[in-house]
């Protein structure tokens, strides 16, 4: 999602003759449902070149990244010669392992949502952002407190460039074909009128009592707002090994998918009530469609959806979540608004720094 803009910015007319772009797959992310159908609705080429790295431990699977992008880069584009840069984008081991083989090779590095931070060490993301951001010459950053995150680290203003939000840019571009599929009255919901959960994070999802207590939540909710939720494997695995695929089947007002392609994901969540998450792009999402947001973390690396956007901080915490979403029932929830640099150009604006540096 944040790649597909980036791509066309790039393959687009302003940039013809000026860029040229190899699309590299690492594979990290593999499974049909939640790669592949992307790769489709969002109409991002065929990888040019394809890792196959898989699913692994964080040091087994960082490992096999840097072994295989550094074999990549050592071979060079198709056209011949070296390549010129690397572009990074995110926080995955992906994004950190590839940086480290690239500036090892004499490779620049450009990192798509730098200065992101969470000051929380114990999130595998933060590591990653710092380590990637610690070997990158060009910051792309999409909020304000990303580019004060880096001054603050050192980095030289020359290298930090406040490009907005690419993830964004793709809402903007695939909205309206979303809005095409319907599919809240698809899944029995009237829009506007329903809420949509994710959840994924070890910290929600691993412990059963943790797991338990919010679901108890959900489900209590649910009655009064109905609630899609669409099951992440490996949030089902832990539903099923702690025995509350029960609880959830008996709730009239929980209604639950597998996981959804992005036009049908986002045709569900721009026309919700609220969204409940412990993902970082819904975070932003929501901001920018101004609907409320709980943040299934207890901190975030885009602090912006919370100061002005649509998104509170709820961490694992069950009372907090049951009284937000009253509050959003009794529309007394906090309003929001959109960070202005999240307009659906910022693909644009990268693809301008890259070819300028």
């Amino acid at each position: 999602m944040k790649m597909a803009p980036l791509l066309r910015a790039l393959d687009g007319q302003n940039c013809s003759g000026r860029a040229a772009a190899t699309l590299i797959h690492t594979g990290q992310h593999y499974d049909a449902s939640l790669s592949d159908v992307f790769f489709e609705e969002l109409g991002i080429r065929r990888p040019d070149i394809w890792l196959d790295v898989g699913s692994a431990s964080h040091g087994v699977q960082t490992a096999r990244v840097l072994e295989r992008m550094e074999e990549t880069l050592e071979k060079g584009p198709a056209r011949g010669g070296p390549f010129d840069r690397l572009v990074v984008v995110g926080d995955v081991n992906s994004t950190m392992a590839a940086s480290l083989a690239a500036v090892k090779l004499g490779i620049p590095v450009a990192h798509v949502e730098a200065g992101l931070r969470s000051f929380d060490r114990t999130m595998p993301e933060e590591i990653n952002r710092i380590v990637t951001d610690s070997v990158a010459d060009m910051l792309l950053v999409s909020e304000p407190a990303g580019a004060e995150n880096l001054r603050r680290e050192g980095h030289p203003d020359e290298h930090i460039h406040l490009v907005g939000n690419c993830m964004i840019d793709t809402l903007f571009h695939m909205l309206p074909m979303a809005k095409t599929k319907d599919s809240p009255r698809r899944l029995g919901v009237t829009p506007g009128e329903y809420g949509v959960v994710t959840l994924h994070r070890p910290a929600n999802v691993d412990h059963e009592t943790t797991l338990s207590g919010l679901l108890d939540v959900l489900v209590e909710i649910s009655a009064e707002i109905p609630l899609v939720f669409p099951i992440h494997p490996r949030t089902k695995a832990r539903i099923d090994e702690f025995g509350l695929s029960d609880r959830l089947a008996s709730a009239a007002g929980m209604h639950i998918e597998p996981p959804l392609g992005y036009l049908d994901f986002l045709s569900l969540t721009s026309s919700a009530r609220v969204i409940v998450t412990d993902s970082g792009g819904l975070q932003e999402e929501s901001t920018v469609l101004g609907i409320p947001c709980l943040t299934m973390r207890p901190n975030t690396e885009r602090p912006i959806t919370v100061d002005v956007g649509t998104s509170t901080l709820i961490g694992s915490d069950p009372d907090k979540l049951r009284r937000h979403l009253l509050a959003v029932a009794d529309n007394t929830y906090k309003q929001g608004r959109a960070p202005a640099e999240w307009d659906g150009h910022a693909a644009q604006r990268i693809a301008e720094v890259l070819v300028g540096g």
